[in-house]
């Protein structure tokens, strides 16, 4: 399958999943894409910025995870998955937003003030305040300022109405970033 398919796909099935926003995940994603590019962002910005949420489209949990104190991963979920496909900025970016409002959370006081009362929740289950261990631990990431940047789009991507490219348009960003554009097929066999 090709990779920018099976991107696709994951929205068509499951970009109509509640974001908990008032607005769907598709549209979320193509906001904060939005936000990405008109603040000027690189490509590869942009391109995380469209596919930072992609592993809520595919871990197969229910919409109300965080409403029951789950957390689903889905950064993790979404960089594993992507991860050989897309430049390392891009999967980092995707797994670092979620560590990148708790950093901002923790030096920014201001920052949580900002943050929707759906944020602020999913906060406190994905970790709350870093410590200042994991405040060295993200800071040591090499692509740590742009996940700051991709997480300030994230945030800004929540608007009931923007008018912004369709899927079509970020999904062609991504293919041009594509460092491999086909996925294996999936083995099925098992061993014992």
């Amino acid at each position: 399958m090709r990779v920018i398919d099976f991107i696709r796909a994951q929205y068509i099935e499951n970009g109509h999943v509640a974001y908990g926003e008032h607005i769907s995940m598709t549209n979320h994603m193509l906001q904060s894409a939005f936000y990405a590019e008109q603040s000027g962002s690189s490509k590869e910005v942009v391109v995380a910025a469209f596919l930072h949420d992609i592993g809520h489209l595919l871990h197969g949990l229910p919409e109300d995870i965080s409403d029951h104190g789950i957390d689903g991963f889905h950064e993790d979920i979404g960089e594993r998955c992507l991860k050989g496909y897309l430049p390392t900025l891009v999967t980092d970016c995707i797994r670092l937003h979620v560590q990148a409002k708790r950093y901002m959370c923790t030096l920014k006081p201001a920052y949580y003030d900002k943050l929707t009362e759906a944020s602020r929740e999913s906060l406190a289950i994905q970790g709350g305040l870093m410590s200042d261990q994991e405040v060295a631990a993200f800071e040591a990431e090499p692509y740590y300022k742009e996940a700051m940047r991709v997480r300030v789009y994230d945030d800004m991507g929540k608007q009931a109405e923007l008018e912004h490219p369709d899927l079509d348009y970020y999904l062609k960003l991504t293919e041009e970033c594509l460092m491999m554009t086909e996925m294996p097929a999936p083995d099925n066999t098992l061993t014992v």
